[in-house]
C-alpha cells in the first residue's frame, strides 16, 4: 500500500516523471539552497531524496530573495534523450512601501530551463525563458515539438492577477521561446488558476491546473481540447481532486497535481497536501506530497478510483517489485567532505562563506555572519521537520566574547517565525544560554527568555517537539539535562501563522545557526547533529 504523504514535511508542488523503471518527483525549495529536491522511487511506495540539481551560482543565486520566494514549482520531464527541469526564481512577491504606497501587484518571476543526461549528474547552466508569470512547465508533443506553459500574472489595476494559462513554443536549437504567446485557458470560477501541466491522450490535449489558492480551498481542475491552442472544455464533474469544504478529508489543501503512467498503463496523480495539527489547525509540516491511482472513464475524463475527487491517506500501489531504500542514519557526524543530503542552507550559492567541513575535521564549522533571518548571508544549516513528534540534539563548541555573537539550535520557518536556543555572552551575566523567539501572531515580535549562566566548554543542546509543544534543554559534558521552564509554541512554524498578505509557502526546519554582528566572524563548531522521529512523549519528568 501507498501511505500518504509519500514525501512528508516541506515538499510542495510535485512534478512526477517516469524513465524506464524509475520514478522521479521534483519539489519546490523556495529560499533554501541548493535548489529543487528530486526524489526517486521504483515502486511508488518507497522514496529517497536523490539530488538537488541547482548547485551553482550560475544556476541560482537567491541572495535578497524575500521569505517564501526563490524556487517555485519545478517541472521535471524527459524527452527520451535528456532530462529537462523548468523552474521559477521569484525575486519580488509584492510589498507595501514605508511611505504607504502599495507595490503588492508588482512581482518578478524569472523562468529558467536546465537539462542533464543523468538525473543525478551535472545540470546545464540555465536558459532564461520569460518572466511573465510562475509555475512553468514544458510539454513534449508527439511530433517532437516542445511547448512552454506558465501562469500569466497581470499587475494592472482592476484585472484578474491570475490571468490564465499561456503557451508558447520552445525551440531547443535556438534555446528560446519562439512564435506567438497564446492564452489557452482563462481558468474557472474557482479562480487563482496556476500550476499547468499538459498531456496528450487518445487524440485529446488534457490540461491540468491548480485553482482556489494553495490553502484550504485548493483544488485540481482539468480541461481538454482536440486542438493544442484550445478552446479547452472544463471537466463536467468540477474539480477532479480537492479537500475544500470537506472536513472529513484525511488530507487537506489537496491540489497542484501532475500525472504519471506506469508501464502497465495505470495512471497515478501526485499532488500537494497538508496535515493540520489536531488542536491548532496549523500545518507545521508545510505542504507535503501525496500520490494515488486515478482512472480514465469511458467518456475520456480522469477521475479518482471512487469518483469522489477525495484525496486518500492509503492507496493501492502498482504491481511492481517492492524496492525499499536503506534507512538514513539519524545522526550526522560531519565526517565526510560533503554535507549530508538532508541538510540545506539559505539563499547563498557560496557555502564556503557560511560553513566548512574541512576547517576542523569531523565538525561542521559555522562562520558567524549576519543576523538570523537575514535575506543575504546568514550561517544557518538545517533539515526539514518531517513528523509531528521528534527529538533533535547537537553538540556545539562556541566561545562568544560579547552579546553580538550567538550560536545554537534553532526551530525555524523564516525570518519572522522561529525559536532559537542560543549561547551568547554579555558583561553582566557572562556566558549564558537563552531563547529568542520571533512571533508572527503576537504584539511582541521578538521575545527573549531570561539568560541562564553556563560554564565554559562544549555544550549539548536539545529540542523536543510534540505537535504544538516545543521544549528546550542543555547540558555540559555528560551532566544532567537542564530544562528551560518555558513551553514554546511550535505551531507558529507554519504557513497559517502569519501577518496578512505575507507569503508563507515553506515549512518547519530544525538546525544549527551562528551569528556575529560585530563582523569578526567568530565560528561555532558542531560535532554532530541528531534528528529522531518518535511517538508522542509527555513533558519531561518533573517539569511543570
Amino acid at each position: 500500500m501507498i501511505r500518504n504523504p509519500i514525501l512528508p514535511g516541506f515538499n510542495p508542488d510535485p512534478s512526477i516523471c517516469r524513465v524506464g523503471d524509475d520514478y522521479y518527483i521534483a519539489t519546490s525549495t523556495f529560499e533554501w539552497f541548493p535548489g529543487v529536491q528530486i526524489h526517486h522511487s521504483r515502486d511508488l511506495v518507497h522514496w529517497r531524496l536523490l539530488a538537488r540539481p541547482l548547485v551553482r551560482a550560475s544556476q541560482l543565486d537567491m541572495r535578497g530573495d524575500p521569505d517564501s520566494c526563490g524556487v517555485w514549482a519545478p517541472c521535471l520531464s524527459h524527452d527520451g534523450a535528456r532530462f529537462h527541469l523548468i523552474y521559477t526564481d521569484v525575486k519580488r512577491y509584492g510589498r507595501t512601501t514605508m511611505g504607504g504606497a502599495s507595490g503588492a501587484s508588482l512581482r518578478d518571476f524569472h523562468n529558467y530551463l536546465v537539462t542533464a543526461d543523468r538525473i543525478d549528474g551535472d545540470w546545464s547552466d540555465p536558459v532564461h525563458l520569460n518572466s511573465s508569470g510562475f509555475d512553468p512547465s514544458l510539454f513534449h508533443d508527439e511530433d517532437g515539438r516542445k511547448y512552454f506553459l506558465n501562469q500569466l500574472w497581470d499587475h494592472r489595476p482592476g484585472r484578474n492577477r491570475f490571468a490564465g494559462i499561456v503557451l508558447q513554443e520552445y525551440d531547443p536549437k535556438e534555446q528560446r521561446l519562439t512564435g506567438e504567446r497564446h492564452l489557452i485557458f482563462p481558468g474557472t470560477a474557482l479562480g487563482l488558476t496556476e500550476a499547468p501541466h499538459l498531456y496528450r491522450r487518445d487524440g485529446w490535449y488534457h490540461l491540468i491546473v491548480a485553482e482556489g489558492g494553495t490553502g484550504w480551498n485548493h483544488a485540481v481542475t482539468m480541461a481538454r481540447s482536440r486542438d493544442l491552442l484550445g478552446p479547452y472544455e472544463v471537466h463536467p464533474d468540477g474539480p477532479v481532486l480537492t479537500s475544500r469544504d470537506r472536513p472529513d478529508a484525511p488530507l487537506m489543501r489537496a491540489g497542484h497535481a501532475d500525472l504519471v503512467e506506469t508501464p502497465d498503463g495505470e495512471t497515478y496523480m501526485a499532488y500537494l497536501c497538508g496535515r493540520p495539527l489536531p488542536n491548532r489547525g496549523r500545518c507545521v509540516l508545510g505542504r507535503e506530497t501525496a500520490i494515488q491511482p486515478m482512472r480514465w472513464g469511458e467518456d475520456g475524463w480522469l477521475r479518482t478510483i471512487d469518483g469522489d475527487a477525495m484525496p486518500v491517506a492509503k492507496a493501492p500501489a502498482p504491481a511492481l517489485p517492492t524496492h525499499p531504500w536503506p534507512e538514513v542514519p539519524p545522526r550526522a557526524d560531519f565526517d565526510d567532505a560533503a554535507l549530508p543530503i538532508d541538510f540545506q542552507w539559505l539563499r547563498t550559492p557560496d557555502p564556503d562563506a557560511i560553513f566548512s567541513l574541512a576547517a576542523r575535521p569531523g565538525h561542521l564549522r559555522l562562520h558567524g555572519r549576519e543576523t538570523i533571518g537575514s535575506l543575504f548571508t546568514q550561517a544557518l544549516v538545517a533539515r526539514r521537520q518531517q513528523a509531528f513528534h521528534y527529538s533533535a540534539r547537537c553538540r556545539m563548541d562556541f566561545a562568544p566574547h560579547h552579546f553580538q555573537q550567538a550560536a545554537g539550535l534553532v526551530a525555524y520557518y523564516n525570518g519572522s517565525k522561529f525559536h532559537y536556543l542560543h549561547v551568547s555572552h554579555d558583561e553582566t551575566v557572562g556566558r549564558h544560554i537563552r531563547v529568542m523567539s520571533a512571533l508572527p501572531d503576537s504584539p511582541q515580535a521578538d521575545a527573549f527568555t531570561v539568560p541562564v549562566p553556563i560554564p565554559d566548554g562544549p555544550i549539548e543542546l536539545r529540542a523536543e517537539v510534540d505537535e504544538e509543544r516545543l521544549r528546550f534543554a542543555w547540558r555540559i559534558g555528560d551532566g544532567d539535562w537542564q530544562w528551560l521552564p518555558e513551553r514554546f509554541d511550535a505551531s507558529i512554524l507554519s504557513d497559517e501563522a502569519t501577518a496578512p498578505g505575507a507569503p508563507n509557502f515553506t515549512g518547519a526546519f530544525i538546525g544549527m545557526a551562528c551569528q556575529d554582528m560585530s563582523g569578526a566572524g567568530l565560528h561555532a563548531d558542531f560535532d554532530w547533529f541528531d534528528y529522531r522521529e518518535r511517538d508522542y512523549a509527555p513533558d519531561p519528568e518533573g517539569l511543570p
